[in-house]
């Protein structure tokens, strides 16, 4: 499955006081009541709140940034944009664990987007005001400089994380340990892990006209928002409501509510857009579902998951619905949709041929428009790489690449730092291994490795690098400066260019700060010396 299934968003239904017979005092609380998505760390529960979540998506591809924030992840691509993505467990300073299916980053948004990488979700839980009770006097687990308050439930407590104070110190706080290494799994082997997986099954659950549905988490993709403005297709049928850009693709949108014959309603603030995918004819193919509001990620035993009465089955409208899961004993039913047959639906086909020929349309319109960019609008980058990652430098600050002789030369009371030094045409040319900058492992020589030759506080300097791979132009509209927390006073990554088109993140390096001032000065006297 792809990198991005996303889950999920949900109203606690117990002791809602909208119901009817609420008395004055009821209402009023509920116009206080707050909304937060819940999930957990370790053994413990932490909230947001519901208004600062922009969505809640699987771990995608990332980009590591060398020599940032302990506590960043990576940078990820988030449909055009660059998302930096934070390790919660290290500004919690709680040890590292391995990511696994149930792994998720929420997406905050205040101002630009951010996303933390949790173990896995709960659920979107109504707190009253006399549920929640001030962190003063409270002791926890993490530093409550970063908590809002303490959800208090019977089963539970829940924290409530303060999303903005959290924003202005992640780019402070550090890891606890070195690296990524992992957690033990409390001794229980995968085969037994797997197992007990095998006997449950994960549902994607959500609501259309107040009765409840789900989808197998396998087929779903990603939950996102309902856009501001969704692009209509002319002459398209009814229950298809057009197309909204997703990661740079057009993404087909369908009304649940007419595609089962349900009154239309408008969009609300609670809908969500389910995007389910499937294969057709060794394609993907992927269509967003809008829907009244997703309720959350369900794990339940396959022995309450029964399969749809045959009298039900018969019924023209019920194809799509295989099974039936009872929930609080028998009081909650969910009937759970089986994408191979949602994707015969003609609502569904009929919305993936019309999106097929919309974007036809637009790549030619794409590709006519790329042909005609001005070359002002570009800059040309020498582009290499080290270890895993792609760097890119401006092509003007690159004076020479060589090749690394057999042998460099240790000068004695040069700086640590300083790998060696070769003879550039009769000058002697300090070199600095950039792994080892980048804090990474060691590389035996080769004979794709470069030497980059710049000019770093006016010390003309050489750089090891694994291979310099091609001169680049790239749009400035495709370059960004890098998010704040990626930079910091040891960082030379000051941009980001993100090629969405061809799946390409580069970080760009300000070769001023590829040394400090104070070891540019130590070159200058050991090459005096």
């Amino acid at each position: 499955m792809s990198t991005t299934m996303e889950a999920v968003l949900d109203r606690d239904a117990a002791s809602d006081p909208s119901e009817a017979g609420a008395g004055p005092e009821s209402r009023a609380e509920i116009q206080t009541t707050r909304q937060f998505v819940t999930f957990h760390m370790e053994d413990e529960t932490f909230a947001v709140p519901l208004t600062d979540v922009q969505e809640i998506i699987r771990l995608p591809a990332m980009v590591e940034v060398p020599m940032a924030t302990a506590s960043l992840e990576g940078l990820a691509n988030l449909r055009g944009s660059v998302l930096p993505i934070l390790n919660l467990r290290r500004i919690f300073q709680m040890p590292d664990a391995v990511h696994d299916d149930s792994t998720r980053v929420v997406v905050l948004n205040n101002g630009k987007p951010v996303g933390f990488v949790v173990d896995r979700m709960a659920r979107v839980v109504t707190a009253e005001p006399r549920e929640i009770e001030s962190i003063d006097g409270i002791r926890a687990t993490v530093d409550t400089g970063l908590l809002e308050g303490i959800i208090k439930r019977a089963q539970a407590m829940i924290m409530i994380l303060n999303t903005s104070k959290l924003a202005v110190e992640m780019g402070g706080l550090t890891n606890r340990g070195p690296g990524k290494t992992g957690r033990d799994s409390g001794g229980i082997p995968n085969r037994q892990v797997e197992a007990v997986v095998s006997d449950e099954i994960q549902l994607v659950s959500f609501e259309l006209d107040r009765q409840e549905y789900a989808l197998p988490i396998e087929s779903v993709q990603e939950i996102v928002q309902v856009p501001e403005t969704i692009n209509t297709i002319p002459n398209a049928k009814g229950h298809v409501l057009g197309v909204m850009n997703l990661r740079n693709r057009l993404l087909p949108l369908v009304s649940l509510r007419s595609m089962f014959g349900l009154p239309a309603t408008a969009v609300g603030e609670q809908s969500r857009i389910v995007v389910v995918a499937h294969t057709i004819d060794g394609q993907v193919q992927a269509v967003g579902l809008v829907t009244d509001t997703v309720k959350e990620v369900l794990r339940v035993p396959r022995s309450i998951v029964d399969p749809l009465p045959n009298l039900l089955a018969s019924g023209a409208g019920q194809r799509e619905i295989e099974n039936i899961c009872r929930l609080d004993g028998g009081k909650r039913l969910v009937s759970i949709l089986l994408p191979d047959r949602l994707f015969l639906n003609s609502a569904i086909r009929d919305a993936i041929g019309e999106t097929a020929d919309t974007s036809q349309e637009s790549d030619m319109k794409a590709e006519a428009e790329a042909t005609t960019a001005r070359v002002d609008d570009e800059e040309q980058f020498v582009v290499f790489r080290v270890a895993e990652e792609e760097y890119g430098v401006p092509i003007e600050a690159v004076q020479e690449i060589v090749r690394i002789p057999e042998q460099l030369t240790r000068v004695p009371k040069s700086p640590d730092f300083v790998e060696g030094v070769v003879n550039l045409r009769g000058a002697v040319l300090p070199v600095i291994d950039q792994r080892r900058r980048f804090a990474l492992p060691d590389k035996e020589r080769n004979d794709r490795q470069r030497i980059m030759v710049f000019m770093v506080h006016e010390v003309q300097t050489g750089f090891i690098v694994d291979s310099v791979s091609e001169v680049l132009k790239i749009a400035r509209a495709q370059i960004s400066e890098a998010p704040d927390v990626a930079v910091n006073d040891g960082s030379a990554v000051t941009r980001v260019a993100n090629i969405v088109n061809l799946k390409r993140m580069i970080l760009m390096l300000d070769v001023e700060r590829l040394l400090t001032k104070s070891e540019t000065n130590a070159l200058k006297k050991a090459r005096s010396s």
